[in-house]
């Protein structure tokens, strides 16, 4: 795991060659080392299925170096393929996740070696690369990015899946993070006006987040932090999981149909809130951002509030339009809590200096955001480099997330970047912040 300091990051601008070979050969084995340390275990924890929504991990680990072997040994260097009869197996397209035990899976010990060959054979093309290449593929190392952001977000898709587990051990217990305490007003104005969303320059972004545009807003006021387990858990003691009023309808559905009545992992023992986080049980700390919530639930919560789930256009103003909110430097370890230097959110308040210049804070970090916003693509969209990646999923079937998780890598993390899902899962480490319109 990366220690304390600055974090290996994706670059924010061109490059000179030479740094940016460095730059990437470190975001690699930053990516191999999390793939690695997640799969350190028996090979029973890796093979078997622990839930219907998430693949064994020993499927991730071995697809992350298909996916590797796909982009930078085939598609750029046009290298003959290692593998090529486990192409369809590891296509997340062609087999959902709850049929994937049933496939002829590389064991654990074998898919370890398939990623070291693959790696091995990245590193010499690596070598070869020339950094003043044009090509949509290979400027400004963008397949690289593609690969080493790929990795990363199967690394966090491991922590949700050793999480589901419930076997304690796993991932390490890190010291609990900073905590400072609110010192200011729980909302920000956001005044009218336009601003550029998305992004035309990053060189590491996604299709999804292309191109940039220009967008106007009304006011709008937004809270400074995420909504909290303290304030969650009013919430549920106020009827929230009781009041059809304050649900969507299908969101009201899933509450009867399931019997939910609190966040995923959390228990009540007559007189208080517990959690159940990477197989220990504790109490459930009260000014830690809520997570494991679905959309559903983050837009019920914010009905009871008396508010609505920020636009994802909102979620992004308000991060003032820098690479972070905090600005263009990569981060620290000072301002956001991210790749997983500890296994669980920070407080509220406990990073004032990763504050967007709207004074909004923890809008990177701790976990992901859900937005009001449907998965659609801006004007002028164009795919890149494959349709399967964003565009498939357009439309009005997932939700957008903003923001990065405690467990996301900050490769990932720009304030630009858009996650998605179906507004019904939980076991991803989301929550979110309320807003409101102008009076």
């Amino acid at each position: 795991m990366t220690e304390h300091g600055t974090i290996p990051t994706a670059p924010t601008g061109p490059a000179e060659p030479g740094a940016l070979k460095e730059a990437i050969a470190a975001e690699l084995a930053a990516a191999r080392e999390r793939s690695l340390a997640y799969t350190d275990a028996d090979d029973d924890l890796l093979v078997r299925q622990h839930s219907p929504l998430m693949s064994p991990l020993v499927w991730d680990l071995a697809h992350v170096g298909n996916y590797e072997e796909l982009w930078v040994l085939r598609a750029a260097a046009g290298i003959t393929p290692l593998r090529p009869e486990i192409d369809d197996m590891y296509n997340a397209f062609k087999h959902p996740r709850r049929e994937r035990p049933s496939l002829p899976l590389l064991g654990p010990d074998e898919a370890r070696r398939y990623l070291a060959t693959v790696r091995s054979r990245v590193l010499d093309v690596l070598d070869r690369f020339d950094p003043r290449d044009r090509r949509p593929l290979c400027a400004d190392g963008f397949v690289f990015g593609l690969v080493i952001q790929h990795e990363h977000q199967h690394d966090e898709t491991m922590l949700a899946t050793l999480q589901l587990s419930g076997r304690p051990g796993i991932v390490r217990d890190d010291p609990t993070p900073p905590s400072r305490g609110r010192t200011k007003p729980d909302e920000v104005y956001i005044p009218a006006g336009v601003f550029t969303m998305g992004t035309s320059a990053a060189p590491w972004a996604y299709d999804n987040e292309r191109p940039a545009h220009q967008i106007y807003l009304p006011g709008y006021w937004i809270d400074r932090y995420p909504v909290t387990n303290g304030e969650y858990a009013a919430f549920i003691a106020d009827g929230g999981y009781r009041d059809p009023r304050l649900w969507h309808p299908e969101g009201w559905e899933w509450v009867q149909r399931t019997g939910t009545s609190a966040p995923l992992f959390w228990t009540w023992d007559g007189s208080s809130w517990w959690r159940t986080r990477f197989g220990r049980l504790e109490p459930v700390p009260e000014d830690e951002p809520v997570q494991h919530v679905c959309w559903y639930e983050a837009d019920a919560y914010a009905r009871w509030a008396g508010k609505r789930l920020p636009t994802e256009a909102e979620w992004e103003k308000a991060c003032g339009g820098r690479t972070y909110p905090w600005g263009d430097r990569p981060p620290t370890g000072a301002e956001a809590n991210l790749g997983h230097r500890a296994a669980r959110p920070a407080p509220v308040g406990a990073f004032p200096e990763g504050a967007s210049p709207y004074g909004v804070e923890q809008l990177i970090g701790d976990v992901w955001e859900w937005t009001d916003s449907w998965f659609r693509p801006y004007p002028g969209f164009v795919s890149f480099p494959y349709r399967e990646y964003s565009e498939v999923f357009f439309g009005q079937t997932y939700r957008v997330l903003r923001g990065g998780s405690w467990a996301t890598h900050p490769t990932v993390a720009r304030t630009t970047f858009r996650n998605w899902d179906f507004p019904i899962r939980r076991q991803i480490f989301a929550g979110f912040r309320c807003a409101r319109s102008e009076d």
